[in-house]
C-alpha cells in the first residue's frame, strides 16, 4: 500500500515537471501543442523524432528551444549532398604530444551531444545518413575499430520538407524505423500568426530558462516503464500493429489493397512507451485503449510502406491508420 501511495507521489511529480517543461517552451513556440507533447513524450521514452513540414513553421526553433530548457549539451547539423559520415561522428586526427611524438588522437564529430537536430536530413548522401543508424539504436560511434559511447541522455530530432524533393536522398526503410515517432508539424492558425507576429517583430523576445537536468528526463524514462498495462490493452495494440499488415487476416480493405510492408515491431512499442507517458498525463494510473490510438498515427504512420497502387492513387499513411484504427474498436 505504501509502495502504491509513493509512485502516485512520484507520477504526480512527473507529470509537474512535463507540464512545467512544456509551459516553459510554450513562451517561444506558438502553437503547435500537440506536436510539443509528441516531442517531449517521445524523448522521455528514450526515442528519436522526425519532424516533417513545409519551411518557417518553427521546426528547428522546436528542437532548439526545447535544448534551452533543457539542461543539455545541444548541437546542430545542417545536413547538405556533401556533407561526410566523419563530419557527424568526427575522426582520427594526428595530435602532437609533448614529448613531441605525433599519435592519432579522436576528434569526437557533432553527434557527441545529448540532443542533436539532424536539420534536413533527407538531403545528405545515404552513406552520411546511415552514420547516425549506429548513433541512433547503439547510443556509441566506431570509428578505425574502436567503439566511443555517446553522453545519456542522447536523442536525435530531425527535420525535412515534404515539398523540395529535389536533391534529396528519401531515408531509407531501416533509419525510419529507428524513429520513435514521425510528426507532421501543421501551418498556425489566424490567432497564431498574430501572436507570432507581436514575439517576432516587437523589440523584446521571451527568452527561455533552463528547467530540467538530463538525469531527471532519465528518472522519468525509468519511471513511466512502471505504470502498467492489461493484457487486454496490450493484445490491442498488438492489433493494432497487425492489422497494418496486408496479408493478415485483421488488416481493413485499404491495407490489403495499398500497402506493400506494415509497421515493425518497433512500431509496437512506440506505441506502448508512448502511452504509458500519456496516461500520467491525463491523470491515469493504467494504460487504456485511447492512449494507444493517440500514438498510433505518430507511431506508425512513418513504419507504412505503401505499394505503387498506393503511391499512385495518392494515399497517405494516416488514411490508413485511420482506417485501422475504425476497424479495430
Amino acid at each position: 500500500m505504501q509502495e502504491e501511495v509513493q509512485l502516485k507521489e512520484q507520477l504526480e511529480q512527473f507529470r509537474q515537471d512535463f507540464q512545467q517543461l512544456q509551459s516553459e517552451i510554450s513562451r517561444v513556440i506558438v502553437g503547435q501543442q500537440q506536436v510539443l507533447e509528441d516531442c517531449l513524450i517521445a524523448m522521455i521514452a528514450g526515442g528519436h523524432v522526425l519532424l516533417e513540414g513545409v519551411p518557417g513553421l518553427g521546426k528547428t526553433l522546436i528542437v532548439r528551444t526545447l535544448a534551452e530548457a533543457l539542461r543539455l549539451q545541444f548541437r546542430r547539423i545542417q545536413f547538405t549532398p556533401d556533407l561526410m559520415p566523419a563530419d557527424l561522428t568526427g575522426t582520427n586526427v594526428i595530435a602532437e604530444k609533448q614529448d613531441g611524438h605525433r599519435a592519432f588522437e579522436f576528434q569526437k564529430g557533432p553527434v557527441f551531444s545529448n540532443i542533436l537536430l539532424a536539420d534536413e536530413i533527407n538531403r545528405a548522401t545515404p552513406r552520411t545518413q546511415s552514420a547516425l543508424l549506429e548513433a541512433m539504436q547503439e547510443h556509441s560511434v566506431t570509428v578505425a575499430g574502436v567503439t566511443h559511447r555517446l553522453a545519456e541522455p542522447f536523442f536525435v530530432m530531425a527535420t525535412q520538407n515534404p515539398l523540395e524533393m529535389e536533391g534529396t536522398y528519401p531515408l531509407p526503410e531501416a533509419q525510419l524505423d529507428r524513429f520513435f515517432c514521425k510528426l507532421i508539424v501543421p501551418f498556425p492558425s489566424v490567432a497564431e500568426l498574430e501572436t507570432i507576429l507581436d514575439r517576432t517583430t516587437e523589440a523584446t523576445h521571451p527568452v527561455v530558462s533552463p528547467v530540467l537536468e538530463g538525469s531527471r528526463i532519465i528518472e522519468m524514462s525509468h519511471l513511466s516503464r512502471q505504470v502498467p498495462i492489461a493484457s487486454e490493452v496490450r493484445r490491442y495494440a498488438i492489433d493494432l500493429t497487425l492489422a497494418t499488415h496486408p496479408n493478415h487476416a485483421q488488416a481493413p480493405e485499404m491495407a490489403r489493397r495499398f500497402v506493400r510492408y506494415g509497421a515493425s515491431p518497433r512500431g509496437l512499442q512506440s506505441m506502448i512507451l508512448g502511452a504509458r507517458i500519456r496516461a500520467i498525463l491525463k491523470h491515469r494510473y493504467h494504460v487504456a485503449r485511447e492512449d494507444l490510438r493517440a500514438m498510433a498515427h505518430p507511431a506508425l504512420r512513418h513504419r507504412l510502406i505503401l505499394n505503387f497502387e498506393g503511391q499512385a492513387e495518392g494515399i497517405t499513411a494516416d488514411q490508413i491508420v485511420d482506417q485501422i484504427l475504425s476497424s479495430q474498436t
